[in-house]
């Protein structure tokens, strides 16, 4: 650990996907105590109530850029954070959603952090997955649920089982290697419709899905086709979620093994 004066920390925190209703009490105690707060959230509406709990709130946002990589502009972030932990200041970074899911920059601060000898942890948050569940009445014990990454799901050869739902983040990226555009329009989506059509069938039912960031705002829950998928208006923060398509496949040989090893426990017990 870094013993010289001032030691710096850092701490990078999720305030959940709706303004003021998921934070938790440590995350807001992280957010108060720091010496400065940069921010990686996704509304100005966030960016100003944040700003009421901070004196030195520091957003994020001006790395991005039309046409710049995305990857560079991830680095940018994580430099920004690690400058004034090096300076020896206790650096809160705040993300809206789990800092830890879909977040490079986080991952790669508190590994950068803890390299150079300085204490860094993050602090989980409610995240957009966790607001799916809830909006669609999705239990992922009932018949699992399989989640990738959409433009992953188009470049690697993945296995999708049918039978579980699957759920795919950043759809309206799908396609894009370039790391410098924010959607990807009709012709990216077909080529994940004819990815999925080898499972699905054409008319099975998919729905795009965004959480609400305002407590007065609603979830955006829209019902189609696979056919119709191309057509469908999606940017880089919404999901698609594909219920199964059939039924779970029993296993007789499993099941048989299992009822064997069933009657010998029994058998051994009597």
């Amino acid at each position: 650990m870094n013993t010289h004066k001032g030691v710096g920390r850092l701490v990078c925190v999720g305030i959940g996907m709706t303004l003021g209703s998921h934070i938790s009490p440590l995350a807001r105690s992280y957010i108060e105590q720091a010496d400065v707060v940069f921010l990686g959230v996704s509304d100005g509406l966030v960016e100003r109530w944040l700003q009421r709990m901070h004196a030195d709130v520091r957003s994020l946002q001006p790395y991005y850029a039309h046409g710049k990589s995305r990857m560079r502009t991830y680095r940018q972030m994580v430099e920004a954070m690690l400058v004034e932990v090096r300076a020896g200041r206790r650096v809160c970074g705040v993300f809206y959603g789990h800092p830890g899911v879909f977040a490079w920059v986080p991952h790669k601060a508190i590994e950068t952090a803890r390299s150079e000898g300085y204490h860094a942890r993050m602090e989980p948050g409610i995240s957009a997955e966790d607001c799916l569940y809830a909006d669609l009445g999705i239990d992922p014990g009932t018949c699992g649920c399989q989640h990738f990454e959409a433009s992953q799901l188009l470049v690697f050869r993945r296995r999708i089982d049918p039978s579980a739902w699957l759920v795919l983040w950043q759809a309206g990226l799908a396609g894009d290697r370039s790391l410098k555009r924010f959607s990807t329009g009709a012709a990216y989506r077909q080529v994940l419709v004819d990815v999925l059509a080898r499972d699905y069938p054409m008319e099975h039912e998919v729905i795009v899905y965004q959480a609400a960031t305002l407590p007065v705002g609603q979830p955006r829950i829209e019902r189609t086709t696979l056919r119709a998928l191309p057509g469908a208006q999606l940017g880089m923060t919404d999901t698609l979620a594909i219920p199964p398509a059939r039924a779970m496949e029993p296993d007789l040989q499993i099941r048989a093994r299992l009822a064997a090893l069933d009657a010998a426990s029994e058998h051994a017990t009597a």
